[in-house]
């Protein structure tokens, strides 16, 4: 039985991504921040382990890492923070918003792939950070969010160079019908976003499908896949 962490996996990408690998079969260790909303996503997948905590905390990552045992087949850095909102200038970015948002962003994914390494060696397992076209384009507002899935993206390559029995993926899913997509526009009908579900057959094809480590958006996936 084939095993996942999933981070952030209580709504949007994650909750989507969670329930069908576990109508798959496979076995979840899942997180998120809010207590009961982990507990309602997960209590229809039958071999998820949930644990509430936060990504930037130590003993939450090795809790997690603990709970996935000595295999481990998929790690999805999915948990993110749009940082400072409503989304501001460069110019009017508050330093300390900013070094929250790469602590959530980059370096906690880095040290559950460094946490996480052994259980994925020993089953050749794959690593799929969600990222986003923010971390290519520079749009007005999104420095922030967009400079740490850059560098997120950037420890995906090195990871792929410096692993090579392993498989390292980095994923624009595009615009999705999310949480955080709301918060990114308050006030705005973002209704015409496709659900976060639309986004999942683009991911498995990487878990499954075996294609070589890179980046990949979720629409060039699909669109291969005549999707």
């Amino acid at each position: 039985m084939p095993t996942a962490i999933i981070t952030g996996a209580s709504t949007g990408l994650g909750r989507a991504l969670a329930s069908d690998l576990s109508a798959g079969g496979w076995r979840l260790v899942v997180d998120a921040r809010t207590a009961t909303e982990l507990y309602d996503a997960a209590a229809p997948w039958p071999r998820a382990t949930d644990i509430p905590g936060d990504v930037t905390s130590e003993d939450h990552r090795v809790e997690l890492v603990a709970a996935a045992g000595d295999r481990l087949d998929l790690l999805v850095l999915n948990a993110s923070s749009l940082g400072q909102a409503p989304l501001p200038p460069l110019a009017e970015y508050r330093l300390d918003e900013l070094r929250a948002v790469l602590e959530t962003n980059t370096v906690a994914p880095l040290r559950l792939v460094q946490l996480a390494l052994p259980a994925l060696r020993a089953a050749a397992g794959a690593v799929l950070a969600i990222s986003s076209d923010a971390a290519v384009e520079g749009y007005p507002g999104w420095g922030g969010y967009g400079a740490s899935k850059a560098a997120l993206e950037q420890l995906v390559r090195v990871l792929a160079a410096e692993e090579p029995g392993l498989r390292a993926y980095s994923v624009d899913p595009g615009d999705l019908r999310t949480r955080m997509h709301a918060a990114a526009y308050p006030g705005e009908d973002i209704s015409d976003r496709p659900e976060p579900e639309t986004a999942v057959p683009a991911l498995r094809r990487l878990i499954d499908g075996g294609l070589p480590s890179g980046r990949y958006a979720a629409r060039d996936l699909l669109a291969e896949a005549g999707t």
